[in-house]
């Protein structure tokens, strides 16, 4: 299943929302190749304030380092299309925003990636990783894997824009399915 306008985006994030709500969780997002479309799937939605904190876009690979903390040796010795990139991406988001919310309270997304239209040295267009940090608090909640952050390695096809809004849809349906409940 692939998205088909922003109605289908719109009723995961509501629903991500609603389930955020009633366990008093809080929404935070570092996005790389997204460049703020996670952050605008959530706002979109009407009283999206409530549960959606933030989003920092984080494009450069130096601003990964500098602003979100990710390892700059990872950085410079894999580059920024890696599973463990999204992981201290979703860790950096949480703790920039921890002095508004208490961590143990904030779900952590990131996407990091190539939207192409061509290779990244030797990641093709459509490599992406999404991560996903849930509060170790409420784990035991959600269905959520073995570790608190959950990292999912993607390969989409097609144009710049529709990768960009394919990796937006795999994170609200895979972020849905390890909150439901």
């Amino acid at each position: 299943m692939t998205p088909t306008a922003h109605i289908e985006t719109d009723d995961i994030a509501e629903k991500i929302m609603q389930v955020c709500l009633r366990r008093e969780l809080s929404i935070v997002a570092a996005e790389s190749l997204t460049g703020g479309l996670l952050a605008d799937a959530f706002v979109r939605v009407p009283g999206a304030s409530r549960v959606f904190l933030g989003s920092v876009v984080t494009y450069d690979i130096r601003a990964k380092a500098s602003i979100l903390g990710v390892d700059a040796e990872l950085l410079r010795s894999e580059g920024a299309v890696h599973p463990e990139v999204a992981r201290q991406m979703t860790v950096g988001a949480a703790s920039l925003y921890a002095g508004v919310r208490d961590v143990s309270h904030i779900i952590s997304l990131s996407t990091t990636g190539v939207a192409g239209p061509g290779p990244d040295g030797v990641h093709p267009a459509g490599e992406v990783y999404i991560a996903i940090s849930l509060p170790d608090d409420s784990s035991q909640e959600l269905k959520s894997p073995s570790a608190s952050t959950y990292v999912k390695r993607l390969q989409l096809e097609g144009s710049r824009q529709h990768i960009r809004e394919l990796t937006v849809w795999n994170v609200l349906t895979t972020l849905a399915g390890l909150i439901e409940g």
